[in-house]
């Protein structure tokens, strides 16, 4: 399968500023093409790569407007390398946006009995059909709890709830941000992962796109480690976003099946 994957932002800076933008695909085999301006002048961004693989450019910028434009194209199928015995233990720790440890008492109750690939569609069900996705509905801030206490939320909502789930049943999870074919209205998109019988596989409660035709950019603990866009320094404001994500053939998308994300 191939997916052909782009993001176009812009941006007005205020202040001199640190950006970090996490919107080149984790894939480094891909073709791709990166162009980062500003007031129209070319930047040169630093890489960096993260402990998860995730792909980082970092580029200091004075007062003026700035443009990103990303494009890549994505052949096959692949999988998340083996996880290491630290990740495992990382992925099952409460953080931020996943408050495990208060879930616990809801999780051993709702899904008691379940495990393995049983587990994952039995949360995903009961994850969405308890929340509405409503876009706009959700703060920044807001964390599982709250998301399952307003019934409503987006894609990374939906994916916190999960996690949390998960990890509260003790099942490594975590966040992946992706380009994912498919959904609509288009945008970033964020999906769970659990590592069950030896692998990662995706969870999506929203059920918007096929797993099989998502394509990732970056992985982490929860939203806090996979931002599109993270800025210090002066104040930056996001003027535009357009997502493009397309495939040349769209799966029917089993979810009781496990999928493997590449």
């Amino acid at each position: 399968m191939q997916r052909t994957v782009s993001a176009e932002l812009a941006l007005r800076v205020d202040d001199a500023a640190r950006l970090a933008f996490i919107v080149a695909v984790a894939d480094r085999t891909a073709a791709e093409r990166l162009d980062l301006r500003h007031d129209g002048a070319p930047l040169h961004p630093l890489e960096v790569t993260d402990a998860a693989g995730s792909r980082i450019h970092v580029v200091d910028v004075p007062a003026g407007s700035v443009t990103l434009s990303y494009a890549a194209t994505v052949d096959g199928q692949g999988g998340a390398p083996d996880a290491s015995e630290l990740e495992l233990l990382e992925y099952l720790r409460p953080s931020r946006y996943c408050e495990a440890d208060h879930l616990a008492p809801t999780a051993r109750v709702e899904f008691a009995g379940l495990e393995g690939r049983e587990l994952l569609a039995g949360v995903s069900s009961w994850v969405g059909t308890r929340l509405d996705y409503v876009p706009g509905s959700s703060l920044p801030t807001d964390g599982a709890i709250r998301t399952l206490l307003a019934g409503q939320g987006v894609c990374r909502d939906y994916a916190h709830l999960v996690i949390g789930l998960l990890r509260a049943l003790d099942v490594p999870a975590r966040l992946a941000a992706v380009y994912a074919p498919g959904l609509d209205p288009m945008d970033f998109h964020a999906v769970a992962e659990a590592h069950v019988e030896g692998a990662w596989h995706v969870v999506d409660a929203t059920t918007l796109a096929p797993r099989s035709a998502l394509v990732r950019i970056a992985t982490g603990r929860d939203a806090a480690d996979t931002a599109f866009l993270s800025s210090y320094g002066g104040n930056v404001a996001l003027e535009s976003i357009e997502v493009s994500a397309v495939a040349d053939a769209l799966p029917h998308d089993d979810v009781t099946a496990l999928v493997r994300l590449r």
